[in-house]
């Protein structure tokens, strides 16, 4: 990390700390998450585009989700597993696909924001290689520079407090009022179908919160890495699993939908 190298394009990834007899398992776990979201995935989004009962706006609506999942395990998982398999003095990057990398690792959740923060760390200097994360992410590349980047950190922490003031008080005002609703009305259906909808969206998103809130704090702490390195792996898997299963199988348009599609498969006859 200090060995000073100004502006090479070779960097190194520090990756996860997984010892010979846990390297297979570890690999197996992350590669079948992958496999999960990218099938479950895939399949909601195919699912909406063949079927025209589902070309409504709240479902085109919703593809964000999936497509969002795909394309941010896509370009973390792939380059994890096969560093897993590899000793970590071979774990290399170039410093413009990990910039990439980490442009589209944020891109997805806030845009103009990424792209601003992204333009503050490309014109620094670098004089460190080491990536100390498994993949790249913004917080990583400006920490590869001698130089100050106050300017950076006071950016980021600025935006992260605004983000998470404005969607706290918003999902907080949004959920009040549904509760409100719930409990002035008298349909019991209403309520029942309102309590499930919102139960599972907050699940969703305080998990969301609490791995974002985790891996923001454990940055500001280099000796807790580790925990750093697996709730950043985490955020994105267990969210890429959770996504499909809570907002796609539950919906009950598309499980009526998925039901239909192979049951219509099971009675075409065989040619």
């Amino acid at each position: 990390m200090e060995n000073f190298t100004f502006n090479s394009f070779t960097l190194q990834l520090e990756g996860l700390k997984v010892s010979k007899y846990s390297m297979y398992p570890v690999f197996l776990f992350f590669f079948f998450s992958y496999l999960f979201i990218m099938i479950t995935n895939v399949g909601i989004v195919v699912l909406i585009f063949i079927d025209k009962s589902l070309h409504q706006p709240m479902y085109l609506l919703f593809c964000n989700l999936p497509v969002n999942d795909i394309v941010g395990n896509s370009i973390m998982m792939p380059r994890l597993l096969s560093d897993i398999l590899q000793p970590p003095t071979e774990h290399f990057i170039s410093y413009y696909e990990c910039v990439v990398q980490a442009f589209t690792s944020h891109i997805f959740g806030t845009c103009s924001y990424t792209v601003l923060m992204i333009g503050l760390t490309i014109r620094l200097n670098r004089c460190r290689t080491l990536i100390t994360n498994p993949y790249c992410d913004n917080p990583s590349l400006f920490k590869l520079s001698c130089e100050s980047v106050v300017i950076n950190n006071v950016y980021g922490l600025t935006f992260t407090v605004i983000l998470f003031t404005g969607s706290i008080g918003s999902t907080v005002l949004t959920y009040t009022k549904i509760t409100v609703v719930c409990l002035t009305s008298k349909n019991k259906s209403l309520n029942s179908k309102a309590l499930k909808t919102c139960s599972t969206h907050l699940v969703v998103y305080l998990v969301m919160l609490i791995f974002g809130f985790i891996f923001l704090i454990l940055h500001r702490f280099p000796h807790y890495s580790e925990y750093r390195k697996l709730s950043a792996i985490l955020f994105h898997i267990v969210l890429g699993c959770l996504n499909p299963v809570i907002y796609g199988i539950q919906s009950a348009e598309i499980f009526r939908s998925l039901s239909k599609l192979f049951r219509s498969k099971k009675l075409t006859p065989l040619s």
